[in-house]
């Protein structure tokens, strides 16, 4: 196996796409032991996302994986993550492992970040279709749900409900079946890389108004348990 000497790091939402590329880079031989998963300034929950720490612990350990959860500001975002990025180096890893489908920004971002800490960006999901990978989440029997919704594109109905053909066949016209424009988010709790399935529920669904210097905008978020 090509990539199985060094250990390599995960940047990861704990949602569908992130999964997905976990599968392929284990799939094409990376050794990847640590998740990495940025939370917000309480340190509480996920920074984009709205995940609870104590749901992903629980999936790192289903994953059997290390999980880092550095906490920041969206100002601080970057400085915090170049970081833990030179932490990771330092403790000899090679690359991290991100799951963008082929916004060339965001790759930009990752590779930028990583050159600082001189690691590897790698992309297994990288410009292939996105519905044909919306379908291989389910195919593989990856089991998520959507947490967040951006209201820009999808009414707060769609937020806390299951992320399967269903849902992807009652998406609006000019909605991505990934989401990969940011029109929802998800939450996977079973699947092919889980050595058990997570036991989640929907708690409530909370409506959040952005600040404008972040681009404004209001999302719905599914709370879970």
């Amino acid at each position: 196996m090509p990539h199985s000497g060094r250990s390599y790091a995960w940047s990861t939402s704990g949602g569908k796409d992130s999964l997905l590329a976990l599968w392929y880079a284990r799939q094409q031989g990376y050794r990847v032991t640590t998740m990495i998963t940025m939370f917000d300034e309480t340190g509480e929950r996920s920074r984009s996302h709205g995940i609870d720490k104590s749901l992903m612990q629980a999936q790192a350990r289903a994953l059997d994986m290390a999980l880092i959860t550095p906490h920041a500001s969206w100002k601080s975002y970057e400085s915090q993550f170049v970081t833990t990025l030179q932490t990771l180096k330092a403790e000899g890893h090679e690359g991290v492992v991100f799951g963008d489908i082929d916004l060339l920004p965001h790759r930009e971002w990752e590779e930028k970040v990583c050159a600082q800490a001189n690691l590897n960006a790698v992309l297994p999901l990288w410009q292939q279709d996105r519905k044909q990978l919306a379908h291989q989440v389910l195919e593989l029997g990856f089991k998520a749900v959507v947490v967040c919704i951006d209201h820009r594109f999808l009414t707060a109905e769609f937020c806390g409900r299951e992320y399967n053909e269903e849902f992807v066949a009652s998406l609006p016209d000019g909605v991505d079946a990934c989401g990969e424009n940011g029109e929802f988010h998800t939450f996977v709790y079973a699947g092919p890389l889980l050595s058990s399935p997570l036991n989640v529920s929907v708690t409530k669904i909370e409506t959040y108004d952005a600040p404008k210097e972040f681009g404004g905008g209001r999302y719905s978020f599914a709370r879970l348990a």
